[in-house]
């Protein structure tokens, strides 16, 4: 699995499987199949209302926690929850962390915030991250960390590259986890002319090019699914390279166009809304 170094020297895989709107029963079967594939990173949340589920398929799998790269996020509910990285890894049945983020810059997001950086310094955190903090959000966050974030996670597809997040990231060496990084199924980006010749050339399809893409332009990248054999193929992307003019080719794909834009109102209906966790 290839790796990629974050801002302090820690490593994390560049493909892992993400479990955004999996019930647990999904969750839990796919990142067990996936982990036996291979993955050794793998992204859930708080909001997803699966981690019990996502600690039962690693353990499933057989693959030794060590191995397992496993990210979550708090959800805003939590911010000032004292106990909520505590209550966080009881539910994932681990210990500890690789990758915390808090989830929205909604609510006492700074509270949040200082919660992941005690988890880092008492090792309940390996890394920790900011998750849809873009523009305003980020620029206030960068005036009040005493830890710089190790990533963030972001809405990120040859569509929309995040150039201008990218370059306050690289100012810190923050790395990008995309999320929507095929579009959203969009079968307009999917279908693009770029991405069906290269996927001739090299042997695969549209969506594996376009993962591909992510990882040489330095995101991590998260697809989710519950179809085995849709996990399987997302993993086969690392046996090929997409040449310096094929990136720039794909380059002018970029139209900043998203998929998702979030509302003032969200993020206030955001703070105000618990999970219900699943019981143990």
């Amino acid at each position: 699995m290839n790796e990629i170094t974050l801002n302090n020297n820690l490593k994390c895989p560049v493909i892992g499987i993400g479990t955004f709107m999996l019930s647990p029963a999904e969750a839990q079967n796919s990142v067990r199949e996936a982990l036996k594939m291979g993955y050794r990173l793998v992204d859930t949340a708080n909001a997803y209302v699966n981690e019990r589920a996502v600690g039962r398929g690693i353990k499933e799998s057989g693959v030794a926690r060590s191995e397992v790269y496993l990210s979550t996020k708090l959800w805003p509910s939590e911010y000032e929850n004292p106990n909520a990285v505590d209550e966080t890894l009881e539910r994932l049945g681990v210990d500890y962390v690789d990758l915390l983020y808090i989830h929205q810059p909604a609510g006492n997001w700074l509270a949040g915030y200082r919660a992941l950086e005690k988890a880092y310094k008492e090792g309940k955190a390996k890394a920790i991250g900011i998750s849809n903090f873009e523009g305003k959000y980020i620029a206030e966050l960068e005036q009040k960390w005493e830890i710089a974030p190790q990533f963030i996670q972001v809405e990120a597809h040859p569509y929309y590259t995040q150039g201008l997040l990218r370059k306050t990231l690289d100012k810190y060496g923050i790395r990008l986890m995309s999320w929507y990084p095929l579009g959203h199924g969009d079968r307009s980006l999917i279908e693009e002319p770029i991405f069906k010749k290269l996927g001739e050339k090299y042997g695969k399809t549209s969506a594996q090019v376009i993962l591909r893409w992510h990882t040489q332009m330095g995101f991590v990248v998260i697809p989710g699914s519950k179809n085995v054999a849709h996990i399987k193929d997302n993993l086969d992307i690392l046996d090929f390279e997409l040449t310096a003019d094929e990136m720039k080719e794909i380059a002018k794909l970029d139209k900043g166009v998203r998929y998702y834009n979030r509302t003032d109102e969200q993020l206030v209906q955001f703070a105000a809304w618990k999970p219900e966790f699943e019981k143990a």
